[in-house]
């Protein structure tokens, strides 16, 4: 099974249409499956107390992705045979994604508000959240809330929420003990086990991918430095994640088959092993029949 590439464009838009669709051709262009992006207005996503008092919080306005980008963003980014995915930070951003977004994301520091895991899971759209900083508790509360009757499709991606994570902070083996916990409780494929990164570490991703089996590979992405999210560390440059993606597929093509078998390009060679009569290459028959 192949696995996912999420490009997170987050508040790098600079609520500049061109520019978001700016992003999801890039995103298409190393190889991505996915883009996302984040809806949010300040008012909804701060209380009264914080954005009263805290001029940095209030020039987030700047970062606000304009709802009615939605529609276009949709199109382009199917146009570009890509999946559209959104995090909304309020009920009100899950209604107005619902008629364009392909899957729903739902951002660590929400974690704890079920009316939000319910306004997403009633639309019966795929629903993937991350996990930094939470508990094992918080965690199996949160997959209780969306794994009813409807039965759709959870990605469970690990994460660490610091901005930038540093490696030794990663713990990837918590994939394994995620995988290992909810196997036999859900049914088969209903939650699958991914990683979002903010490490900006190329090796962090091949160990996601090749060790800890990570089916989504969630990343933060700016288009040149300048994106709003930048400066603080964790956002990769789209040559730096081209490398990585392509790495990551070539090697999940030579994993090949469970079984030993003689592969087609090496049927040729059996012919010139050494033969077991003397030891010299190559087999006697071949050297009967030599020109």
């Amino acid at each position: 099974m192949g696995v996912r590439f999420v490009a997170e464009v987050s508040s790098n838009h600079a609520q500049d249409m061109n520019r978001a669709k700016e992003f999801i051709d890039v995103a298409a262009q190393i190889g991505c499956d996915a883009v996302k992006f984040q809806l949010f207005r300040i008012e909804d996503l701060f209380s009264e107390e914080i954005l009263s008092r805290s001029e940095a919080h209030r020039q987030r306005k700047a970062w606000e992705l304009p709802p009615d980008f939605l529609p276009e963003l949709a199109a382009h980014t199917s146009r570009n045979k890509m999946l559209f995915g959104c995090t909304p930070f309020s009920l009100e951003a899950v209604s107005q994604l619902e008629p364009y977004v392909d899957y729903y994301k739902i951002g660590s520091y929400e974690l704890l508000w079920k009316a939000l895991f319910d306004s997403c899971y009633a639309t019966g759209k795929p629903l993937s959240f991350s996990t930094g900083m939470a508990t094992i508790e918080e965690i199996d509360q949160a997959l209780d809330w969306v794994t009813g009757d409807a039965n759709i499709p959870i990605t469970l991606l690990h994460c660490n929420s610091a901005y930038p994570t540093p490696v030794k902070d990663v713990n990837l083996q918590s994939m394994s003990y995620l995988e290992d916990r909810y196997k036999d409780k859900y049914d088969p494929g209903q939650v699958s086990i991914g990683y979002s990164d903010h490490s900006r570490n190329p090796a962090v991703i091949y160990r996601a991918v090749h060790n800890f089996r990570a089916t989504e590979i969630e990343f933060h992405m700016d288009l040149d430095t300048s994106g709003a999210e930048y400066q603080a560390g964790h956002c990769w440059l789209p040559e730096e994640m081209a490398q990585v993606i392509d790495t990551v597929r070539t090697g999940m093509d030579a994993g090949g088959t469970y079984d030993v078998i003689v592969s087609e390009s090496e049927k040729s060679d059996r012919e010139w092993r050494a033969d077991p009569s003397d030891g010299l290459r190559p087999l006697n028959h071949v050297r009967k029949g030599f020109r």
